[in-house]
This record gives C-alpha cells, structure tokens and sequence, in this order.
C-alpha cells in the first residue's frame, strides 16, 4: 500500500435536504449535508460522508485548507 497523499477540492453546500455526494466536471467534489456550519457540525459531517463514500477510516481524512469555507481542499 501507498504512503501518498492525495488533495480533492471539495465544495460543501450546507443545510441542504439531503446528504449527497457528487462529482462535478471539473473534478470538484460536491458535498450536500444537512448540518449546519455552526460548531464545526458541517465540517464533521462532511468527514465522514467522504469517509463512507471512499471507504476510508475518518482518521485519514483532513481538512487542510477552507475550514471555514464552503470550497475546501481535503486531504487523505
């Protein structure tokens, strides 16, 4: 197994319906979550929709740009 780490740019659209996960065409991944951004509740959820999505341990993700942002920079 690779030690490599990869970055995604990821763009998270907050209180949304629903939660989903999509591609977009220029290779951003699109994060709805129904969290709000309050408390860093967003930011959790979208750790483990990413986790969930790519069959990665929570503990592999981070974010390492755009914490407070809705476009993030994600590394796993």
């Amino acid at each position: 197994m690779s030690d490599s780490k990869q970055t995604f740019n990821v763009r998270v659209i907050p209180k949304a319906r629903q939660n989903d996960v999509s591609l977009d065409a220029d290779g951003t991944i699109r994060i709805h979550t129904t969290a709000a951004p309050s408390d860093g509740a967003a930011n959790d959820a979208v750790i483990k929709m990413l986790a969930k999505h790519f069959d990665v341990p929570k503990s592999s993700i981070r974010i390492i740009r755009g914490a407070t942002s809705r476009n993030k920079v994600i590394e796993f």
